[in-house]
């Protein structure tokens, strides 16, 4: 924190004057020439979304940044924090950030013709200079740009006519900060007028009085695609004055969505040390939600939030911890089983068209979690041919007959020790993994063995049923006659 001095100290220290835009600019690119990491935490927009922020920003433009949901729009916005100064010195006492170069409330002009040299100057770190507003339908203009204070002026005792007895907005505070508006969409039409001027001329208008204020404000918009966003749109003389418009997009690559994954889930320290999570596992939980933006079920204008793997995620080793206090063990696996439990991870976050109701929530989420398996399983192990000629051996034939004279019950509480003992009990299932992925370590190889059983019952070539507490694996057609 930096104690306050006069106005004639901050001149003799060698401050220079900054607009925003100045000062955003000098401190990206002291970053770019230092190679230092511009935007942190924003994988797979290096070689899109970045480059175009700093050409946004080296161009002085306000920003709109346009996508689906759950594509790290407002994380893009809170990060330009980051490129302001750590300190700014403000006339003491402004409620809108007055430079004492530059004063433009009545209040720090009076007080500096009162002073001169002697005004008192404060600093505001750049954390306080980052203002954030969700556009709601019941946002209005008082709220973000001002009103009359009837309280102020019996107060002072100043008729509503002296500028004084003004309250102003979120948007004359931001002076000299960081303003995001997010959904702006949602921000009703004549709200998004009282803007224009704000953005291109600098002046504001509160109840009659005409103020020229030149603020200095770097503004950042969020957006839904409009064809997604029935409730409203962003008026075009308004995106007309938003210099530069950036639409975000979803990872495009399993790995680079494990890293947001990752990057983002809550699990504690005790949680990972206890909790063995495979790759595959991770990579599957990633495919799911790929499989969920491709789906016919799925309504592709939604989008497929990044935060469902995230939710997902958490769920899942939420799942694995409920095994150790159930069982009273130690360490866990994280398995396929526990994917049963991210089911209100996806149901909570995808928009489903009619086919997708009609079929129901549940039934969508199961099947986008076979479908994530099948393309994890192709990936690894030989197709499952859907008709097979007799007496002509396929990678499966022993494993499925197995299943002709036994059965497999998983449970989700078996510990460890118990669960490996029943998959490795197998012959046929642990020859077919280590035939196919020597490679892979032993966490994954055994993911791999529930990987095969749930496949074969995708393809039908194995019946599975479950309940609250286990799955059961029979030969096709056993398990149904038993059920019935």
């Amino acid at each position: 924190m930096k104690n306050d001095i006069t106005f004639k100290e901050l001149k003799k220290s060698g401050y220079t004057d900054k607009t925003i835009n100045q000062e955003i600019q000098a401190n990206l690119i002291a970053k770019i020439k230092a190679k230092e990491p511009v935007f942190e935490g924003l994988w797979g927009y290096e070689d899109s979304v970045v480059p175009q922020l700093k050409k946004a920003i080296l161009a002085g433009h306000h920003i709109n940044l346009l996508g689906l949901r759950g594509q790290a729009k407002t994380r893009i916005a809170r990060s330009m924090v980051n490129l302001l100064d750590e300190y700014m010195p403000v006339v003491k006492g402004s409620e809108i950030n007055d430079s004492p170069f530059q004063p433009i409330s009545k209040y720090a002009r009076d007080l500096i013709a009162e002073h001169g040299d002697e005004t008192p100057i404060s600093w505001v770190h750049r954390s306080n200079r980052f203002f954030e507003k969700l556009a709601t339908p019941d946002v209005n203009v008082a709220d973000l740009i001002g009103d009359i204070d009837p309280i102020k002026a019996a107060t002072l005792k100043l008729p509503y006519s002296d500028e004084r007895v003004l309250h102003y907005g979120m948007i004359p505070r931001a002076n000299r900060s960081i303003f995001v508006l997010n959904e702006l969409p949602d921000l009703q039409a004549r709200i998004q007028v009282s803007l224009f001027n704000i953005l291109q001329e600098g002046d504001i208008q509160i109840r009659g009085f005409q103020l020229r204020m030149p603020l200095d404000i770097q503004f950042v918009f969020t957006a839904n695609p409009e064809d997604y966003t029935n409730r409203g749109s962003i008026v075009t003389p308004l995106k007309d004055r938003i210099g530069s418009q950036i639409f975000t997009h979803y990872p495009k690559t399993i790995a680079l969505a494990r890293q947001i994954t990752e990057q983002e889930a809550l699990i504690s320290a005790e949680d990972r040390s206890q909790i063995q999570i495979p790759g595959l596992a991770k990579d599957l939980l990633e495919e799911v939600a790929f499989v969920a933006r491709d789906s016919e079920y799925v309504d592709a204008k939604s989008g497929v939030s990044a935060r469902l793997t995230i939710s997902a995620m958490e769920n899942l080793v939420a799942a694995a911890k409920l095994r150790l206090i159930e069982s009273d063990t130690e360490k866990t696996t994280v398995r396929l089983l526990d994917f049963m439990s991210i089911i209100p991870s996806i149901t909570g976050k995808i928009e489903l068209v009619y086919e997708g109701e009609q079929e129901g929530a549940d039934y969508v989420a199961k099947v986008l979690i076979d479908q994530a398996v099948m393309i994890q399983f192709e990936t690894l192990f030989p197709r499952i041919s859907k008709l097979e000629k007799e007496g002509i051996k396929t990678p499966y034939t022993d494993l499925i007959k197995w299943f002709n004279k036994n059965h497999l019950e998983l449970n989700y509480t078996d510990t460890d020790e118990e669960f490996y003992a029943k998959l490795n009990s197998i012959t046929p299932l642990v020859e077919v993994v280590e035939e196919n992925t020597s490679e892979l370590s032993k966490e994954d190889q055994d993911f791999c063995k529930e990987l095969v059983l749930w496949a074969l019952t995708i393809s039908k070539k194995l019946d599975k049923s479950e309940n609250q507490s286990a799955f059961t694996f029979d030969s096709a057609g056993i398990g149904q006659y038993l059920r019935n």
